[in-house]
């Protein structure tokens, strides 16, 4: 059995969306209601929100809820994904 620690593993891309917004942490966490420390501590990943706080930071940055979280599969091939496409479209004709 392997015992992974999340407790330092930062899922979230809070500084890289904080930055592409133009917004400091103090000022979201001014917005969201919580100390400057709180928003440090979830930027560097030392703690996780609580599922309030993440819809509040998304929608204090105008982001959907998904992008405040680093992805955890790989983006498909956009090749690949438009062959399924057209694969299916031909089974789907197939059958008509």
């Amino acid at each position: 059995m392997i015992i992974t620690d999340y407790r330092n593993m930062n899922i979230l891309r809070l500084k890289e969306i904080l930055k592409d917004k133009d917004v400091s942490g103090k000022d979201l966490a001014e917005k969201v209601g919580v100390t400057p420390a709180s928003i440090s501590n979830i930027v560097q990943g030392n703690s996780f929100p609580k599922p309030e706080l993440l819809l509040k930071i998304a929608d204090t940055l105008d982001v959907d809820i998904r992008d405040l979280f680093i992805p955890t599969k790989e983006d498909e091939n956009p090749t690949e994904a438009l062959q399924k496409v057209i694969d299916e479209l031909e089974r789907i004709k197939g059958k008509l």
